[in-house]
C-alpha cells in the first residue's frame, strides 16, 4: 500500500511507529476522538509488514479472557467496517472450527467454550460426526471432537489497514511512509526526539506499533519489549470447482496447527513449523514441508492432488506467553507482540491505546498485558494459538 510522504514535520502532538493494523487503528481511534496532530511513521509502506501476510483470520475463539474479550469487540468492529471507517473488507464470516484429537485438548476447549459463552461469544463443542458434515475435506480418523463459532472467519488485511488509513486522514492524520526510525532521545519524562533517517520529530507521546521490529524501538527509550520475529509461511491451491457455493470454514488441525480456508476459487493453507529459529527471515522455505504434507495427508488427504499456485513468509511477533504487551512507561505506550493474532485484534487494541493516551478508562482492563508482567512472574499463556 503506496503513500505519499511529505516533509516529516519537527513536531507532533503524538508519534506513532509501524503502519499496519495496529498503528493505523491507534491513529484512527485517536484522530477520532478529537487529537488532530498526529504522524505515523513507518520503514516501508502502509500494511507491509506482518499485516499484509496475515493469513485474515478474525475470531474470539480463545482460552484467555482478555483475548476473547478484545476479538469480541473487533468481531463487532469488522462487521461495521463499511460504516465505520467506512471500507469494504470482504468479511467472511464462516466460523472457525478447532478439530481436536487429544482428551487433554478437548478438557481444555470444553472450558474455554464455557468462559467464551459467559462472555456472549457464540462457540460450542461439537461431535466429529458434525465437524466433517461442515467441513467435508476432513479426514476424522483420530479426532475426538471439535469447537466452532459462526461470528468468526476471515477478510481481507490490506483492506483493514486502507480503511483505517483513509478514514485518518480525513482526521489529519499524517503519514510517512519508508522513514525509518534510527534512534529516540527522551525516555518519557518530558519530550521524545525521534530520529529518523528523513529528519527528526519531536513528540510528547510516543507509541510503539511496530510489530517483530518492537524490541529494537524499545531498547530506544529504555523499555524491555520482549518480541521476536518468528517466520511463518502460507501457501494457496489452484481453483478447486468443488468448493464452488460451498461455504467453508476457517477450519484448524489444533494438534499438528495445519489450517485452512477459502481464498477465492481455492484454499489458502499453512501450519507452524516447531523447529523454526527466530529472525527476521522472509523468504521461502522447503524445510517445512514434509511435516506439512504429513499433516495434510492425515487430516485433509485430497488436498495433495490439487496443485499449489504460490505462497509466502510472513513474520510472527512472539512474546514468551504468546499474549501481547500493552501498557506504558511515561508517555512512552506500547501495543505489540500479539504472537499471531494482532491483525484479529486490531480494532478493539485500538480503542484500547486511544483510551490509555487520553487518561480514559478501556472498555477492558489491559494491564494484566504490561510488558513487566514476565519480571514479576506473572504470565499468562494463551492456549488457541496457531
Amino acid at each position: 500500500m503506496t503513500t505519499g510522504s511529505a516533509e516529516l514535520p519537527s513536531q507532533a502532538e503524538v508519534v506513532v511507529i509501524g503502519g499496519g493494523v495496529m498503528g493505523t487503528s491507534i491513529a484512527f481511534h485517536l484522530a477520532e476522538a478529537g487529537v488532530r496532530d498526529v504522524v505515523v511513521v513507518e520503514r516501508d509502506e502502509l500494511g507491509s509488514g506482518s499485516t499484509c501476510k496475515a493469513a485474515g483470520g478474525v475470531r474470539a475463539q480463545f482460552s484467555d479472557e482478555l483475548n476473547i474479550r478484545l476479538g469480541a469487540r473487533s468481531l463487532e468492529a469488522f462487521q461495521r467496517f463499511p460504516q465505520r471507517p467506512g471500507q469494504e473488507i470482504d468479511l467472511h464470516q464462516v466460523g472457525y472450527l478447532f478439530l481436536l484429537s487429544t482428551r487433554e485438548h478437548v478438557t481444555a476447549f470444553e472450558r474455554n467454550v464455557d468462559l467464551q459463552n459467559s462472555l456472549g461469544v457464540r462457540s460450542r463443542m461439537l461431535t466429529v460426526e458434525e465437524a466433517q458434515r461442515m467441513s467435508p475435506l476432513i479426514e476424522t480418523d483420530g479426532l475426538l471432537a471439535a469447537t466452532f463459532s459462526p461470528d468468526d472467519g476471515h477478510c481481507t488485511p490490506e483492506s483493514v489497514v486502507l480503511g483505517y488509513a483513509t478514514a485518518a486522514r480525513r482526521f489529519g492524520v499524517r503519514f510517512h511512509t519508508r522513514t525509518t526510525v534510527k534512534a529516540i532521545v527522551g525516555t518519557g519524562s518530558d519530550t521524545f526526539r525521534v530520529q529518523t533517517d528523513r529528519g527528526e520529530v519531536s513528540t510528547g507521546t510516543l507509541i510503539c506499533a511496530a510489530g517483530a521490529w518492537s524490541r529494537s524501538i524499545g531498547e530506544m527509550v529504555g523499555v524491555d519489549l520482549p518480541v521476536s520475529p518468528l517466520r511463518r509461511q502460507v501457501m494457496f491451491t489452484e481453483p478447486m470447482p468443488e468448493l464452488h457455493d460451498r461455504v467453508t470454514p476457517f477450519t484448524i488441525d489444533f494438534g499438528s496447527t495445519f489450517y485452512f480456508h477459502r481464498e477465492g476459487p481455492g484454499l489458502l493453507f499453512g501450519m507452524s513449523d516447531p523447529d523454526e529459529t527466530p529472525g527476521f527471515k522472509l523468504d521461502m522455505s522447503d524445510a517445512w514441508l514434509p511435516r506439512l504434507t504429513e499433516a495434510i495427508g492425515r487430516r485433509a488427504p485430497r488436498l495433495l492432488d490439487v496443485g499449489v499456485r504460490n505462497g509466502w513468509a510472513g513474520l510472527y511477533e512472539v512474546t514468551p506467553d504468546h499474549n501481547a504487551l500493552i501498557g506504558s512507561v511515561g508517555r512512552f505506550f506500547y501495543a505489540t507482540g500479539f504472537s499471531g493474532h494482532g491483525f484479529l485484534q486490531g480494532p478493539a487494541v485500538g480503542e484500547v491505546v486511544r483510551d490509555l493516551v487520553l487518561d480514559r478508562e478501556p472498555f477492558v482492563d489491559v494491564s494484566s498485558l504490561d510488558a513487566s508482567r514476565f519480571a514479576a512472574d506473572q504470565a499468562r499463556p494463551e492456549l488457541n494459538c496457531v
